[in-house]
């Protein structure tokens, strides 16, 4: 089984320097504008489940509205309890104007 590039969200509409929800098939992402270019990661926190794109983001580092678990955007890790879970992240380009992600052939 090949995996297949699916564009997620146009480039434009993320907000700069900035994390923008995005809803695709049925799945709430999170993409983040870093200073390191685009990621993109499951959008709920792994300790309690609170949606990351209400959280605090300072260009590298996204903290949990919840209970303030913080999480390396670029990587996913948990960098601050309570949160101790990795984030799931998805492969990512910006391909002619578009954030996509890799995921299995369907």
């Amino acid at each position: 089984m090949q995996d297949t590039w699916h564009t997620i969200i146009n480039l434009s509409a993320l907000e700069p320097n900035d994390v923008t929800q995005v809803i695709y098939n049925n799945q709430t992402l999170a993409v983040y504008d870093t200073t390191d270019g685009v990621f993109v990661s499951d959008a709920r926190c792994t300790h309690a489940g609170a949606n990351l794109c209400d959280g605090y983001f300072d260009g590298r580092n996204i903290e949990c509205p919840l209970h303030q678990g913080l999480f390396d955007a670029r990587t996913g890790n948990a960098k601050a309890a309570p949160a101790t879970r990795s984030l799931k992240m998805y492969a990512c380009r910006v391909h002619d104007g578009e954030v996509q992600i890799k995921l299995p052939h369907l």
